[in-house]
């Protein structure tokens, strides 16, 4: 995903173009009951090295840069990226059936260190009761592509052994060329920061399709 930074940066004709200024790998747990229905989310977010050290520096956090935190500093590193301000949808956007399945805000939130990066948990519980996981699909996005959400960790299901998982994978080569189309209709003075462009986050993200079919 890093190199789509790059090929918007240097390839684009306007240098200004939205592209990501922070990468997470992502992982999903998909908590499903014995009726076969979701219940809960939880999302996995490992934050790249540069990102995480600036983390870490602003919160005086791993002074001795050993990259290992101790028990009081995970505590005080936990739920940094849990205030969410209202109408934020945690960039998950998850659909049972076509519809958009209601989540709450981040629950149990826990942060840690591996290799030097910052990793944290959160959980969310499915509101107004559990949906039924018959055609469900999950997106992890930010719409305007500041943020670059990679599912290269671990993609689950607690529940049921006859759930199923797969991957729908977005055509990055079609997406970047219809980009490409956008700005070589645009002229030399267009400003992308005083006008509204295309938000192309979800057009690079990765689909993962859950279904329990035998419950």
């Amino acid at each position: 995903m890093r190199w789509i930074a790059t090929l918007l940066t240097c390839c684009l004709p306007i240098p200004a173009m939205a592209h990501p200024h922070v990468f997470i790998d992502t992982g999903l747990e998909f908590i499903v009951d014995e009726a076969g229905q979701l219940t809960h989310v939880r999302v996995t977010w490992a934050y790249d090295e540069f990102y995480s050290l600036l983390i870490l520096e602003d919160m005086k956090l791993d002074q001795d840069a050993d990259g290992i935190l101790t028990e009081d500093e995970q505590q005080l590193l936990s739920g940094f990226d849990a205030q969410w301000v209202e109408g934020y949808n945690g960039d998950l956007v998850v659909l049972s059936d076509g519809a958009t399945v209601a989540l709450s805000g981040p629950l149990e939130p826990q942060a840690t260190t591996e290799d030097g990066r910052v990793v944290t948990t959160h959980l969310r519980a499915v509101e107004g009761g559990a949906v039924p996981v018959l055609a469900l699909s999950a997106k992890a996005f930010d719409e305007t592509f500041y943020t670059a959400y990679e599912v290269t960790r671990p993609v689950t299901v607690s529940g049921p052994a006859t759930c199923e998982v797969n991957r729908v994978e977005p055509d990055i080569d079609g997406q970047l060329a219809q980009m490409q189309a956008f700005l070589r209709t645009l002229d030399a003075d267009f400003d992308l920061e005083e006008n509204d462009i295309p938000l192309v986050g979800e057009n690079f993200a990765t689909e993962i399709r859950v279904s329990c079919p035998n419950t």
